[in-house]
């Protein structure tokens, strides 16, 4: 496996791979990320993950500053993995002068949910996304692949309809939530839980649980009830819910009629912010 720092050393690796599969991260890996790995190392001739804890995503009151940076321990996990090169670049290479130039995703899939609570967040998800593109795939000449996971179920659908509508010649993957034994989808920042927090976690996954549940037996209880429900269980069990909601899958609003639906979740449990997802 190859470890590469800057842009040109990238490209210069990635000569003559026709068909890149690559996995953006930022860090701190865990089993999704190397499940996404795997995923990537059936598809394209050449395996590239990313690491880059990325400024433009995080608000001032978060946690850019404290967010693991482990890179020796990602390399080793990646290395195990068979990955082939790792893009490592550092703030001062990807950003060389104020990224002024952003993509900006229209405001009915960007500042609802994550987007509301974390304003900008896709903004600068989509940015560093569409910045690493250019530096993975900008010598492809076969298929692209580019792997996220569900987890992050609004963020996926925000960079497919970017892929989507700048024309990109990328597939756009997602790969499923995996999750610790006891239901907990695993998360970099689960790391920041002590161990009773750790325990009380799976109530978030348990919650929507009983949110999907009520969904497919088709009772009377209208999604704003169940919601609303949602939101008090935890308010109970000392958690801060931002939203409990179930949404169309196919754009994350409102449900009509019966189109396939997702439950979505965040909260904070303590001073961490969790967040999952669940498709009905």
């Amino acid at each position: 496996m190859k470890i590469v720092h800057t842009i040109a050393d990238l490209r210069a690796a990635l000569r003559g791979c026709s068909s890149p599969a690559f996995v953006p991260t930022m860090g701190n890996l865990h089993d999704g990320h190397l499940a996404l790995v795997r995923q990537a190392k059936a598809l394209g001739d050449v395996t590239v993950a990313s690491i880059f804890v990325n400024r433009l995503q995080f608000l001032p009151h978060e946690d850019f500053g404290t967010y693991p940076r482990t890179l020796e321990a990602d390399c080793t996990k990646l290395a195990a993995e068979n990955c082939d090169l790792v893009f490592a670049p550092s703030e001062a290479e990807l950003y060389p002068e104020p990224q002024t130039f952003k993509v900006h995703p229209p405001a009915e899939v960007a500042d609802i949910l994550e987007g509301y609570y974390r304003p900008g967040f896709f903004v600068g998800v989509s940015t560093v996304v569409m910045k690493l593109f250019a530096c993975v795939f900008s010598q492809a000449t076969g298929p692209r692949y580019a792997l996220f996971g569900q987890k992050d179920y609004q963020q996926l659908m925000v960079i497919r309809r970017m892929v989507q509508q700048f024309a990109l010649p990328i597939e756009v993957i997602g790969g499923p939530t995996l999750r610790a034994d006891d239901g907990l989808a695993l998360s970099s920042r689960n790391g920041y839980l002590n161990a009773g927090e750790r325990q009380e976690a799976v109530h978030l996954s348990r919650t929507l649980q009983a949110m999907a549940q009520a969904l497919r037996s088709g009772g009377d209880h209208a999604p704003a009830e169940l919601e609303a429900q949602a939101m008090e269980t935890l308010r109970q069990r000392g958690w801060q819910p931002d939203y409990m909601v179930a949404r169309r899958r196919s754009d994350l609003q409102l449900p009509q009629g019966n189109e396939p639906l997702v439950v979505l979740g965040a909260a904070r449990l303590g001073s961490t912010r969790l967040i999952d997802n669940l498709e009905v």
